[in-house]
């Protein structure tokens, strides 16, 4: 999704500083409903609160719906934008001394770049994302954790289920697990459907990812995890021996015995039941089998 439009901002605020033109219209190509809905655009401005040291960064500005406002609250504001002739009318409304205007995929955007360029410490992520990009822009952040410190971002409301799920629940899958190791999520507003147009067919939610300096949970070995975690969730009905046959081949019974003795987990849950510190018990067990090998 990107954002829509609203007035100018209030008397005090920041107005804008060129005449506008007919706003483009959504391309379905780009998944665009834009957000029309005065109040709730207020609502998700005042969850972003830029902190010292924080960079703003815009995915999807479109009409400018959360722009202008931000704005008006900060001299200065860095955005990621595809659709050119969106881009173009950013342009001829904000000059690039207070719009930093990137035209392009935000996937393609080194974050780290980026933050280096503007001098900042580290990045605020804040968008009204299109459905389709939605696991991908997360992953994006994630492996940019380091340099995100936090994100408010306008969700379909399954997603947002998805990453605050409980383990154990239908919607606890492989995202909710590999961004939980960096970030915590929580969700801070509900938006109908209604407040967009085109009207889109599913309801979202904003939530709030911050993201921690480390780890939430200690593991010997990163990649091994996020392998064992990855192929855990590959094929979620079936039992943990399975996944750890998928994430290690030529493991023996022998080693599974081994392997749930040292984790003290029951190979024969499900994956979806794990939480982040079973999950890495596993692993650990796992690879510290492995490095016993003649």
């Amino acid at each position: 999704m990107a954002a829509g439009s609203v007035p100018p901002a209030a008397a005090g605020g920041r107005p804008e500083p060129r005449t506008r033109l007919p706003a483009p219209r959504p391309r379905k190509r780009f998944g665009q409903h834009f957000l029309v809905d005065r109040g709730t655009i207020a609502r998700i401005v005042d969850l972003i609160q830029p902190e010292p040291g924080e960079i703003v960064l815009e995915i999807g500005p479109g009409r400018g719906a959360l722009t202008t406002p931000l704005l008006a609250q900060r001299p200065r504001l860095v955005a990621v934008e595809i659709d050119r002739d969106l881009a173009a009318d950013l342009r001829r409304r904000w000059p690039a001394e207070v719009l930093r205007l990137l035209e392009g995929d935000i996937l393609a955007v080194d974050l780290a770049a980026l933050l280096a360029e503007e001098g900042g410490q580290r990045l605020l992520v804040v968008g009204n994302l299109p459905y389709n990009i939605t696991a991908p822009l997360l992953f994006h952040l994630l492996a940019y954790a380091d340099h995100v410190g936090r994100a408010v971002l306008m969700v379909q409301r399954e997603v947002a289920a998805r990453l605050t799920a409980a383990p154990g629940s239908r919607e606890y899958g492989l995202i909710t697990v590999l961004l939980r190791m960096r970030a915590q999520v929580e969700v801070r507003l509900q938006v109908p459907r209604t407040r967009f147009r085109p009207v889109p067919g599913v309801d979202s939610s904003v939530i709030e990812l911050r993201f921690s300096a480390a780890d939430q949970v200690a593991v010997g070995d990163r990649a091994a995890w996020q392998r064992l975690v990855r192929a855990a969730f590959g094929q979620r009905r079936k039992m943990l021996r399975n996944s750890l046959l998928a994430a290690a081949p030529g493991l023996l019974r022998d080693d599974l015995q081994a392997i749930a003795e040292r984790s003290g987990i029951d190979l024969e849950r499900r994956p979806e039941t794990l939480d982040l510190a079973e999950f890495a018990r596993l692993s650990d067990a796992l690879v510290t089998l492995a490095a016993e090998r003649p």
